[in-house]
């Protein structure tokens, strides 16, 4: 299924914050002239195309164009810095980059060859000038998404073109499948579009016929108003995100109607269990985990119900087996903690450009890693600890921050919080928590006491924080992703940090 499958007047995205709105016919006719403009510029099966665009309708104009046409499409983070974008484009190849007004100046040595578009200026022209006709060769085209970069330089992640055509049968279109999507649904997307979740899955959406609605900006309540406002049934969010309304007052929180949800999926970071069971006691049973990445080498999913029985689980595998090793790739015992490994028949990916890194996430077994560290249960259910890069290593004890993050999340002052290893003369490193409260104005020595108090009320003290810095705002991805290598570097300065 594609976009030119559905009935042309039906909505296909809609802005939650100004009502701008994309029917089905536009998004088809767009598509296919821009794949007529990149043909006529010479791209060809194959080739590489970047999207540097901030979250609007024409961004899956973009991908759907990139499709139709065999090539692959990369979502551009606009918050990167010009010589950080400038990294993305030449490390992916790029042919072709479509941006915005306010993205333009980033885009300071693209060779003359690359063919640029601009959103509301030259973009809306050279679609003008070619009919909206598709091509008589339309083969499927697939993302290349980046890694998000938090502990290194982003790595592209490379995965063969799929061989068939855009109007063929897509085989993950499934019917009542897992993500909740269906003929007339309306899907929520909070998120920004660079990330690969919100960007496949909004276009898969589209496969079925549903309506994105994709909101400009993330915000609490405005994501409830949305919900209330578009009668939204399917949704995916992070865990910070519901940390996020969960915060709210609870006459704020109770004053929308949020009865139209019927599937919420989340993803993409671990979501601490306080966090979790108060989701599904606010919006029922209809809660659904996936532990995922952009490399789909292996994933496990949970349900509300499996995941009351099973708290803290990510789920079982899915289309894999989960292996936990120790670091000479012995299979551990059940329960204990170690790397997570995925046998996952068919994935088929590579880092682009980067043989090294490929290698490095293979087994000899020929198993997948994502760099993940947890256990299995007697049931084979799966838990994270964290991951590997993130451990701290204090006196040679291993020390898992996501223990003390969830902690710290679930005091009532705390909006963020992020633990990570700080240099120690004696220990090697010590735990020190980072903070970002719910009122900034609250920080002083006395709250600082007090978390450190609240964490050793809950853990054994050596997994606890020995320390407590407040900040306004803890670098993370929209995605939920923190950027813990920025962090540690703030208090590691020239000495050398384990994460590079």
């Amino acid at each position: 299924m594609h976009p030119g499958a559905h009935p042309r007047d039906r909505a296909a995205v809609v802005m939650a914050g100004s009502g701008a709105t994309l029917g089905y016919g536009d998004l088809d006719d767009h598509s296919i002239q821009l794949a007529r403009h990149w043909h006529e510029a010479g791209l060809r099966s194959g080739d590489h195309v970047a999207i540097l665009l901030e979250n609007q309708p024409s961004y899956f104009e973009v991908v759907w164009a990139a499709l139709r046409s065999g090539l692959y499409y990369t979502p551009v983070n606009f918050h990167l810095t010009p010589d950080e974008v400038a990294y993305v484009l030449a490390d992916c190849g790029a042919r072709a980059v479509v941006t915005s007004p306010t993205q333009i100046g980033k885009l300071t040595s693209l060779p003359d060859e690359v063919d640029v578009l601009i959103v509301g200026d030259t973009y809306e022209p050279a679609l003008a000038r070619h009919p909206a006709e598709p091509l008589s060769d339309q083969p499927c085209g697939h993302g290349m998404f980046y890694s998000s970069g938090t502990t290194g330089r982003p790595k592209g992640i490379l995965f063969p073109l799929p061989d068939r055509q855009v109007t063929d049968d897509d085989p993950m279109v499934i019917s009542g499948g897992p993500l909740g999507l269906a003929d007339g649904c309306v899907y929520l997307l909070p998120a920004p579009l660079y990330h690969t979740s919100p960007v496949v899955t909004g276009a898969l959406c589209h496969r079925y016929g549903g309506t994105v609605v994709v909101m400009e900006r993330f915000d609490a309540a405005g994501c409830l108003d949305a919900i209330e406002h578009y009668q939204v049934d399917v949704a995916q969010f992070v865990p910070t995100m519901f940390v996020r309304m969960l915060k709210l007052p609870e006459d704020e929180r109770d004053r929308y109607d949020l009865s139209s949800l019927r599937h919420v999926s989340h993803a993409a970071a671990p979501c601490p269990v306080d966090v979790k069971r108060r989701m599904i006691e606010w919006w029922g049973p209809i809660i659904l985990e996936f532990y995922a990445g952009s490399e789909n080498v292996g994933s496990t999913m949970i349900t509300s119900q499996e995941w009351l029985e099973h708290p803290g689980s990510v789920g079982l595998p899915r289309f894999c087996t989960t292996y936990i090793c120790d670091d000479d790739f012995n299979v551990l015992p059940i329960g204990e903690v170690g790397n997570v490994w995925f046998d996952t028949p068919g994935a088929s990916m590579e880092y682009h450009g980067d043989p090294e890194k490929t290698a490095e996430g293979r087994s000899p077994q020929g198993w997948y890693t994502m760099g993940d560290v947890g256990r299995l249960d007697d049931d084979s259910y799966l838990y994270l600890t964290d991951r590997k890069t993130f451990m701290i290593i204090s006196g040679g004890v291993n020390i898992y921050p996501q223990e003390s993050e969830d902690v710290l999340l679930a005091h009532p002052a705390v909006l963020d919080a992020a633990v990570i290893g700080i240099p120690n003369d004696d220990l090697g490193e010590e735990a020190k928590a980072v903070v970002q409260l719910v009122d900034p104005a609250a920080a002083d020595d006395e709250l600082a006491a007090e978390l450190l108090a609240h964490c050793q009320a809950n853990l054994a003290r050596y997994k606890c924080p020995r320390s407590v810095d407040f900040v306004e705002q803890l670098p993370r991805e929209d995605s939920g992703k923190l950027y813990k290598r920025r962090l540690r570097d703030e208090y590691w300065g020239d000495q050398e940090s384990r994460i590079v």
